[in-house]
């Protein structure tokens, strides 16, 4: 069964960047399910069952993952269904567009026993608040970050560079992207998190949807350039595009996938190598103005290093903000009616694929 992944929200240098009202289009689903609820009540629990719920009934689900925590769903998705369940709660809120005809709330706080909460209530507000605290730092520390990979990349954008990107790219889209007709598809997604576990990236995805992998070595941050160009020729050809986000840049393009044509594009470096097969592989350091690297090698450097050097401390923090939030599932789960939520479940269940 093909295991189709992603995430529709980010941290990042601006704080969190949420694109889940992206998940499913509303005018064209036949049902999204908006899940409302605190810590340990079962929203990524009641998500895992029904996907496998799915796959065991034939359907390929789409995974939504949690840029925070990796190993918590964010939302589930049956394309060939036209329907979806996501958590809707902070920091990505979804409120409904076509109220109880498309969108549904299903409130999982109800489950939990408030009464035996009630002696916890200064312990939830210490863990909360000191949760909040690090998730604050961990954004001044990608904010800082940010900062620094865009002075590399204002360094290094220049006319020439642009230019011989062009060039390439269009030499890929005459050999990968034949003319079908007007008007394709986009459909924005993130690949990769930064996260608790550090900087993730769902390249299973791309193993399932592309034939062909154009691997973009990049260390400087100039993939987006030769991706914006094969994008624009992807949707005026006629087909459907996955655009993946930069996590570190949200309105810069990182991945490109194609799956009409089973052909993506990733951007990978030394540290980071795309891990499956590669069908070619475009140096783009090599195509930046070695004279200018040259010239301002110290720079460089010292931008890498201290991007890097944030970076790290900014996932160290989501990591403790990590035990924090598990400390605070911890104080609910025990007071959570889970027979509840395994019923919710299956009505679920029973309402998307037919009892």
């Amino acid at each position: 069964m093909a295991r189709i992944s992603y995430f529709l929200g980010a941290n990042t240098p601006g704080g969190f960047y949420s694109l889940m009202d992206k998940l499913l289009d509303p005018a064209k689903a036949r049902a999204i399910y908006i899940l409302k609820g605190g810590p340990g009540c079962g929203k990524s629990t009641l998500m895992k069952a029904l996907a496998a719920r799915g796959e065991a009934e034939g359907h390929t689900p789409e995974y939504i993952w949690c840029s925070g925590d990796p190993d918590s769903l964010d939302g589930v998705i049956f394309p060939d269904l036209a329907v979806a369940v996501a958590d809707g709660t902070a920091p990505h809120v979804m409120e409904p567009s076509y109220p109880a005809v498309v969108e549904s709330y299903v409130n999982l706080g109800d489950c939990y026993d408030r009464a035996a909460l009630a002696p916890h209530r200064e312990k939830v507000v210490e863990l909360m608040g000191a949760y909040q605290s690090q998730y604050r730092r961990a954004y001044r520390c990608l904010k800082g970050a940010g900062q620094l990979l865009e002075d590399n990349r204002e360094l290094l954008e220049t006319p020439e560079l642009q230019e011989k990107i062009r060039k390439r790219a269009k030499g890929i889209v005459a050999r990968e992207i034949p003319r079908r007709g007007p008007g394709g598809e986009v459909t924005e997604r993130f690949l990769s998190a930064v996260s608790c576990q550090g900087e993730v990236c769902l390249f299973e995805t791309v193993e399932e949807l592309c034939k062909r992998v154009y691997e973009l070595t990049d260390s400087y941050g100039l993939a987006h350039l030769m991706l914006e160009e094969l994008l624009g020729a992807a949707v005026e050809r006629g087909h459907r595009a996955v655009v993946c986000a930069d996590p570190m840049a949200p309105r810069r393009i990182q991945h490109l996938l194609l799956p009409d044509l089973g052909v993506g594009f990733v951007t990978a470096t030394a540290a980071r190598p795309y891990p499956g097969g590669v069908y070619r592989r475009v140096r783009l350091d090599a195509m930046a103005d070695q004279s200018l690297l040259r010239r301002n090698r110290a720079r460089v450097r010292f931008t890498r290093k201290v991007a890097a050097a944030l970076l790290e401390e900014g996932t160290q923090t989501l990591a403790a903000a990590k035990a924090l939030h598990d400390e605070l599932e911890a104080v609910y789960n025990p007071h959570v009616d889970f027979a509840a939520v395994q019923e919710t479940a299956r009505r679920l269940g029973d309402e998307i694929f037919g009892g």
